[in-house]
């Protein structure tokens, strides 16, 4: 397989950049510092009736949602919102036609939060119809804000950093994350594979931070069988500008794939491509 990558090329305005960054960023600190303060005392809500068991709903999403709504409406009245807690912005009129869209996960690892495991953040992301203008991630835990925006690379608390040229998937893990109601029949191929190429896999419980970290350079790759774009597209921006590749179901380069996506350290991509094909075909039914 040979694995073709082009970042989008659609320009965007400097300043909507400069100040996407700038809110998003006070944004993802003001999360920050609501979620570090309250893990593991958020009040279950109820279970999100759309998604899997341990898919909470919780008392801090729904107001740092209501808090990022609010402040975007103020600095971009005419781009909509959408997440997870809250009807999207969409149903305005004029919305359907905007230019751009903002994505919010306002705790993405909602089970983990609850039960104090420390893998779980805020994640925020300005996309056109190219993909991921701006992205913006919170990991409490780590107290690390990451933020990537088009054409300027992605930081780490303000640190720049780039994937390298060469990655082998020896000794590194590889994040996956199951579908919503918990099905991959292709898993234990999936994780044959991966064993045999001595490379780890682990699944935590955050599609955001999962991406984050083959942005960060902590593992090769990511591979999520299900999610909703809102809880992906801050990560898939940091990993395109940090120098990743994005790859949809057949293999195909996406910024924002639907149905199933593969973010990796382009050097490793073919071969990790591979187990997860390889892992679709072994869960085909056989024809009788």
């Amino acid at each position: 397989m040979t694995v073709l990558y082009s970042r989008p090329a659609h320009p965007v305005d400097p300043g909507l950049l400069s100040h996407a960054l700038e809110v998003g960023g006070r944004l993802a600190n003001d999360a920050a510092e609501v979620i570090a303060a309250t893990a593991d005392r958020g009040r279950r809500v109820g279970a999100n009736a759309e998604a899997h068991l341990y898919d909470w709903v919780t008392d801090t999403g729904r107001t740092l949602e209501r808090h990022t709504r609010r402040v975007l409406a103020a600095e971009f009245p005419d781009i909509p919102v959408v997440g997870p807690e809250y009807s999207s912005d969409y149903a305005a009129p004029g919305a359907s036609d905007a230019l751009y869209r903002w994505l919010v996960a306002p705790v993405d690892g909602a089970a983990n939060y609850l039960a104090g495991l420390p893998w779980y953040g805020y994640s925020l992301a300005l996309l056109d119809d190219s993909g991921p203008v701006v992205g913006v991630i919170s990991d409490p835990s780590r107290a690390e804000i990451y933020a990537a925006a088009r054409g300027r690379g992605t930081r780490v608390n303000g640190v720049p950093v780039r994937l390298p040229e060469q990655v082998a998937a020896v000794g590194y893990p590889v994040c996956i994350e199951l579908a919503r109601d918990g099905d991959w029949p292709g898993l234990p191929r999936f994780l044959g594979l991966a064993a045999s190429a001595r490379c780890g896999v682990r699944m935590l419980g955050s599609p955001a931070l999962a991406i984050a970290q083959v942005a960060l350079g902590h593992a090769v790759a990511a591979v999520l069988e299900d999610y909703r774009e809102w809880e992906v597209a801050a990560g898939l921006a940091l990993a395109l500008e940090a120098g990743a590749v994005v790859l949809d179901r057949l293999g195909r380069p996406d910024p924002v794939p639907a149905g199933g996506l593969l973010v990796a350290a382009p050097s490793v991509a073919p071969d990790v491509f591979g187990w997860w094909q390889a892992a679709g075909v072994e869960a085909q039914p056989e024809a009788s």
